[in-house]
């Protein structure tokens, strides 16, 4: 099938890849522009512009697709579908008008739970046990469109959503060519979403780090697990703020208020938290220093208990 490809992300690029080796004929791809990263601000290319340079894809990153010539060369590569994958723009209707079969999306959550940017992120943070992705029809709406499939997977308790974003990459891939497959051979279901069910995954932001000591440790753990790799979840420790890359719930009790700094091992750093129960930080990154061990910091660093 000719298609048109749009995604930014190394989840995009999975799906990219797996929908090329499957012999799809990819008309054109497109990509958010590229940005300014790290210290030196040079500009990077999306994982998605990456792989499709490399396979000599035509490449477009246009800011919007509020002018009617960006549309009408989008028009021009004459697409019978249209893919997208973690893209980061919305799409009007002048482009969900375009392909004959229509423009499907991927989309890491089990709709309609956590429409938004952040799913993969936010099935942690809300402490969920499943999620998946889903395979959609794209609307006006922000992931509104009649689902096609969905797979799911369990959440495993220590993954963090960086883990779990690769473990979906993986499904995800796997499901764009199964559904471009039965969008080809006619097989496509079409499952209206029910939106009195549903529940939204807002953009992160640094205001989502510190850590509240007045939840349980199940949510503590979420919490650092679902931050990362940004913006990483944080705590003042000492009078110091620190990015907190791993806690483990421990089987101590306390009857000191959370937040209270318990006791220092060669495991890490005990802290009180809500109903009594400790936590341990195991890992973690001082302002302007590496990521490491907490209990090997601490031992050139000594912290008052």
């Amino acid at each position: 099938m000719r298609l048109v490809f749009m995604g930014t992300p190394d989840i995009a690029r999975a799906c990219l890849q797996a929908l090329d080796e499957q012999g799809h004929e990819i008309a054109a791809v497109y990509t958010k522009p590229d940005t300014p990263k790290n210290r030196g601000m040079k500009l990077t290319m999306s994982e998605v512009k990456q792989y499709a340079l490399s396979r000599g894809f035509t490449v477009r990153q246009p800011a919007n697709f509020r002018d009617a010539q960006t549309v009408g060369e989008l028009r021009a590569f004459r697409p019978e579908l249209i893919v997208v994958v973690a893209y980061g723009r919305i799409l009007p209707q002048s482009v969900l008008d375009i392909p004959p079969r229509g423009c499907i999306n991927m989309h890491a959550s089990i709709l309609p739970q956590l429409r938004g940017a952040g799913p993969v992120q936010w099935a942690i943070l809300n402490h969920l046990d499943e999620t998946g992705v889903t395979a959609m029809y794209l609307s006006a709406g922000m992931d509104e469109g009649d689902i096609i499939s969905v797979r799911k997977t369990p959440i495993e308790p220590t993954e963090t959503a960086e883990d779990l974003l690769g473990r979906l990459s993986i499904i995800a891939a796997q499901l764009a060519c199964d559904t471009v497959r039965a969008i080809a051979d006619g097989s496509a279901s079409r499952t209206p979403q029910d939106p009195a069910q549903a529940s939204y995954a807002p953009m992160l932001s640094k205001d989502l780090s510190p850590i509240d000591w007045n939840q349980p440790a199940r949510y503590i753990l979420d919490h650092v697990r679902g931050l990362i790799p940004w913006p990483v979840a944080t705590a003042n420790l000492g009078g110091t703020e620190f990015k907190i890359f791993r806690v483990e719930q421990t089987d101590q009790h306390t009857d000191c208020a959370p937040g209270t700094l318990l006791t220092l091992s060669r495991q890490g750093l005990c802290v009180a938290c809500a109903g009594g129960e400790v936590v341990c930080i195991r890992q973690l990154q001082a302002p302007g220093g590496k990521r490491m061990e907490a209990a090997d910091y601490f031992r050139g660093h000594p912290i008052r208990i």
